[in-house]
């Protein structure tokens, strides 16, 4: 008896992690012959948190509970449908899409932002219905209507935005397209306006420190861009765009099916602004003339029977931009000193591949391979100081993915390259590098496919001038009760900083550059270094019978190394490693709710507390906000066929009081007061839905006119000592009316 307890103990670990697991396959109503199945489709479990999606050949494999009676099949433009499970024989379930529902059917409105309950790290997605809210030409205008993205102008001359989350700037974001980091180095302050908003299908943002397997510079979260495919995209779309800013646009998409396997899609988008425009009179260009042709060729290859995807994409962009005095001319004012004036010339070419493979008989075991190479080259000039580089980048990732035992415990491992070589000059002044790594991870995940799952990822790197180390990260989830989600996280980043290709608007100022270097490889400077942990909670509820979310986050960013950019001296603007403390608290609660399909608002609140050792003492981040509100409102009207008739969207933001660096030594005329004034904006939008073919959208940014007053400082003086265009807390150039128009055929 006592040797059969014994055995039944040793039973109880096993035991308790047996579980039965339910498999089917979810296939398209209209190809139940010419597709294996639908792939991405979510499956999980009514009134739990058990769920899956299905792998490329439309098969999911799901744990099973003789409590769980109902599965929802769900998957974007397809029917949402309910199947009754009474036993654990295999489905074949066919989706119906979504316009072959009879007009009185009942549909679910999938949310434009979507918060998941069941990933363990905190991350949402940003899909084309509210990437559409607004103008969205580019990738950095696609955060207006989202509170946990700031958007700021960088400089009063190039306008060009700048974006930050937990209350740093984009260096410190990981930010890729389809999970390949792009927009890096030498593309830092201007690479997000490369990537137009009608290329992008849907955004993911993760707070916090990322994933080991996306590499080690990630240090308080990462924005993942993923491109429209080949496959779902419109068979031609169109995009027209107009501006009393004097900004035209106009993006096309072609997409041709090839074969059966083979879709391609050509994308063009060509921008140009040519008016000269000066509304507060200070004699400088509220915005920059400029030309973008930007071409992307995208190739998409899938073959479900055998496992494989693929991706390859070809991309050229030439970028042309002109700022300074209304009568510049830089044929003939080019490197005097009568007429200031500046001109940023970049050329770009990117390719990228990435490659797939699925066991067939073992759809949670796969191969992957990312391989990219861009080569970014800027010539530019500001008054008299030059600034020039040329930045080739080769980045590849090879990972394996499978299961232990379970699909509970599964976790992914690789290796990594990357290689970067800069041909840089700041004032003529030769600063090339070369750096180079090579890293290996390991992830590993465990889902209790209820109530708690985590993710712990190490990975180690050696990089010629950083050096070898090792970066940790893990993420929590659990479930304390329903539609109630609690995530910590605790992760390193490291990152050598690019100090001039970052912080490209002290060109346009009288500052001379300062460098205290302090034996570091990479300017004299040491790499940064920083820990980011933070918590959040998200819950969902119902309140007169429709739904909505709140949710709570707190992070924190302690350096244990940083360059500072030091801006307090008017004179100059030094670079040098930390000495002391510096760190980022970042909080934020938001609501969303919806009325009713067609009315839905959210509402956020941030504070900021960023502090840093500088030179001259602990000094708050500059022309950072501690506070801002943020609310947003869109509705939409329907037409008996279904369509949206007509859609509204209004955004609100209040920014508080922003601390301004020293200008205490500039003359008496030169000088700002020590903090901004608290200030408002809105912005609005209003489309008009004629058929699933054509829309029409007209908007306003900033209705209320506000402006900053004298932007420029020393406008009147630009080659002499106080003149600066950097800093900037406010809008520049008042209220603005754009239109456009959007054409597309199925």
């Amino acid at each position: 008896m006592k040797k059969k307890l014994i055995y039944i103990l040793l039973l109880v670990p096993f035991i308790s992690f047996s579980q039965e697991i339910f498999k089917g396959m979810i296939m398209d109503k209209n190809n139940p012959k010419g597709s294996s199945g639908v792939f991405g489709a979510n499956v999980y479990w009514l009134n739990t948190s058990v769920g899956t999606v299905t792998d490329e050949k439309g098969w999911f494999e799901i744990p099973y509970d003789p409590t769980y009676k109902k599965l929802i099949v769900s998957f974007v433009g397809y029917k949402k449908d309910t199947l009754i499970i009474n036993n654990l024989e295999p489905i074949h379930h066919f989706l119906t899409p979504e316009n072959e529902l009879d007009e009185v059917t009942i549909k679910s409105k999938k949310k434009a932002t979507q918060k998941s309950f069941l990933q363990t790290q905190n991350v949402f997605t940003v899909n084309s219905d509210e990437l559409l809210k607004a103008a969205c030409c580019n990738l950095a205008e696609s955060f207006e209507t989202n509170p946990s993205i700031d958007v700021n102008f960088s400089d009063a001359l190039t306008g060009t935005r700048q974006i930050q989350m937990l209350g740093l700037k984009s260096p410190y974001l990981l930010i890729s397209q389809e999970n390949i980091p792009s927009i890096r180095g030498a593309a830092q302050v201007f690479g997000l306006t490369f990537t137009p908003g009608t290329w992008v299908e849907s955004i993911q943002i993760t707070k916090g420190a990322g994933s080991v397997i996306n590499g080690y510079e990630s240090i308080s979260g990462q924005i993942n861009a993923e491109l429209v495919k080949p496959m779902t995209d419109k068979k031609l779309f169109l995009n027209a765009y107009g501006s009393l800013a004097g900004r035209l646009e106009l993006n096309t998409h072609i997409n041709q099916k090839v074969s059966d396997k083979w879709q391609t899609g050509l994308y063009i988008h060509g921008n140009h602004r040519s008016q000269k425009i000066d509304r507060n009179k200070d004699n400088f260009l509220d915005f920059p003339k400029m030309n973008q042709i930007n071409v992307m060729n995208r190739w998409q290859f899938i073959d479900a029977e055998k496992g494989w995807v693929s991706f390859i994409n070809f991309r050229y962009m030439d970028d042309h931009k002109q700022s300074g005095e209304i009568n510049f001319d830089p044929d003939v004012n080019r490197g005097g000193t009568d007429v200031w004036g500046s001109e940023i010339e970049t050329k770009r070419f990117d390719s990228s591949l990435k490659l797939g493979y699925v066991f067939p008989e073992i759809p949670f075991q796969s191969f992957g391979f990312q391989f990219a190479y861009s080569n970014h080259e800027q010539d530019s000039y500001f008054g008299l100081k030059t600034y020039d580089i040329q930045h080739q980048s080769v980045y590849s990732n090879l990972l394996f993915s499978s299961i232990i035992g379970d699909t509970r415990n599964k976790f992914a491992t690789g290796l990594s390259f990357t290689y970067d070589a800069y041909n840089e000059y700041a004032n003529l002044i030769n600063f090339s590098r070369e750096e180079n790594s090579y890293g290996a991870f390991f992830e590993y995940a465990y889902d209790n496919l209820d109530n708690f799952s985590f993710t712990a990822g190490l990975r180690v790197d050696s990089h010629n001038l950083i050096g070898t180390f090792i970066t940790p990260r893990l993420h929590l989830r659990y479930v304390p009760w329903g539609k109630g989600v609690l995530r910590a996280s605790i992760g390193q980043g490291r990152r050598s900083a690019n100090i001039f290709a970052e912080n490209q608007q002290l060109f346009a100022s009288a500052r001379q550059i300062d460098i205290q270097a302090s034996g570091g490889k990479i300017y004299g400077l040491d790499p940064e270094v920083a820990v980011n942990y933070g918590v959040s909670f998200l819950q969902g509820f119902n309140l007169f019978d429709k739904k909505g979310d709140i949710s709570f986050d707190f992070y924190r960013t302690n350096f244990q190394n940083q360059v500072v950019v030091d801006w307090e001296n008017q004179q100059k603007i030094s670079f040098y490693n930390l000495e002391g403390e510096s760190y980022a608290n970042s909080f934020q609660t938001e609501i969303n709710y919806a009325f009713s399909e067609y009315f839905s608002i959210r509402l956020a609140y941030k504070y900021y507390d960023i502090e840093t050792d500088y030179n001259l003492g602990r000094l708050s981040k500059p022309l950072t906000p501690n506070h801002r509100l943020f609310a947003n409102m869109s509705f939409e009207t329907e037409k008996r066929s279904g369509e949206r008739q007509w859609k509204f969207d209004l955004t609100y933001n209040f920014i508080g009081e922003q601390r301004i660096p020293n200008t205490s030594d500039n003359p008496v005329q030169y000088q700002l007061p020590s903090n901004s004034k608290s200030y408002s904006l809105l912005n609005s939008q209003l489309t008009r839905v004629f058929s699933n073919k054509l829309e029409f959208y007209f908007g306003a940014e900033n209705i209320t006119n506000l402006r900053q007053k004298n932007p420029i400082l020393a406008s009147d003086n630009p080659f002499g000592d106080s003149f600066d265009s950097t800093l900037i807390y406010a809008p520049i150039f008042g209220r603005m009316f754009y239109s456009g128009i959007r054409f597309k055929i199925n």
